[in-house]
């Protein structure tokens, strides 16, 4: 009699079975032993041997092997102009028709003299208005500036070759008469100046590429209104840009309360001439005094120190100016 099997046994034949055929073989085997952290390429000690690789390998082509490597320069951001801020200086620069290019107003801006007047110019003039939120505005204008719900973008100035202010006299017919500036920082200076070259002939004015005073919203403004008539030029190198110029037969004449001629009754201005004055504090520097043809110095009383740049190149200019008209 056959013995009553268990609840929930599993029946089996006794005797062989079909085997696998060895399909298993390989995952019995196993994978090795764990590569190291370096030599895994997705791992971080992976990645950071591979740049050491390439960076030795990118030393051994420039033949610097010992050499550490040197990172590339940052390219330098193109000037995207200047903005102006605040209720009155948006109004005055649009006053004095400062080339720009959005007036930016806060939302829900409280409505004054000094708004409606800004947007009627802006709209005049054809200057986009373009409504923004505050926190947007602050991040435009800065952590400092106080916008008051205005600010106006002003395009970067286009500056003249020095040459081509030559080529501008010549077009004239009359004698070169150019203004040089070195290291005057004070945008009111050059305002000054550019509005007294334009009234007195002068066919430009020259400034250095470093340590000087740029064409901004306040040397607009100062100009009032001449700098649309008298061209800018950028000099990358005063000191050889004065060189290059006394090569085409302008006269260099510094400007220097120590000079050894004085400016009335000069001899030599009739002749093309560039006029180089320097900051009111350090003056002329070594490498343009020693280039100047001529050093000027204006008569003054005692009792002043200095005459500040603007001041003396008004006074240069209008003696020139009355001299060639005297001639």
């Amino acid at each position: 009699m056959a013995k009553p099997g268990r609840p929930g046994a599993r029946k089996t034949k006794k005797g062989a079975t079909a085997g696998t055929g060895g399909h298993g073989r390989k995952a019995l085997e196993g994978k090795g032993p764990t590569p190291k952290a370096e030599d895994r390429s997705w791992h971080v000690a992976g990645k950071r041997k591979a740049a050491k690789e390439r960076l030795d390998a990118a030393r051994a082509r420039a033949g610097k092997t010992d050499a550490p490597a040197k990172r590339a320069p940052r390219p330098k951001k193109a000037d995207e102009g200047e903005l102006v801020t605040g209720r009155n200086s948006v109004v005055e620069a649009l006053r004095a028709k400062i080339p720009a290019t959005t007036l930016y107003v806060a939302a829900r801006v409280e409505m004054d003299d000094r708004v409606k007047e800004a947007l009627s110019i802006a709209t005049k003039r054809g200057i986009p208005v373009l409504e923004v939120m505050r926190p947007e505005l602050d991040r435009m204008s800065g952590h400092d500036a106080v916008h008051q719900g205005l600010a106006l973008k002003v395009p970067p100035y286009e500056y003249a070759h020095p040459f081509d202010l030559v080529e501008r006299a010549h077009e004239t017919g009359r004698p070169p008469l150019i203004v040089a500036l070195d290291g005057v920082t004070d945008p009111r200076n050059l305002g000054a100046i550019i509005r007294s070259a334009g009234a007195f002939g002068a066919h430009g004015v020259i400034v250095p590429q470093r340590r000087s005073v740029g064409m901004t919203a306040s040397a607009w403004k100062t100009s009032a209104g001449a700098a649309v008539r008298v061209p800018v030029a950028m000099a990358a190198n005063l000191t050889q840009t004065l060189q290059a110029l006394k090569k085409e037969g302008l006269f260099v004449l510094g400007l220097d309360g120590g000079g050894d001629t004085s400016l009335p009754g000069i001899t030599f201005a009739d002749r093309p001439i560039v006029i180089v004055v320097g900051s009111e504090g350090k003056g002329l520097s070594r490498l343009v005094t020693e280039n100047c043809d001529a050093i000027v110095s204006i008569p003054i009383s005692s009792d002043t120190e200095s005459l500040n740049a603007g001041i003396a190149v008004s006074v240069a200019l209008y003696e020139v100016a009355k001299l060639r008209a005297e001639s």
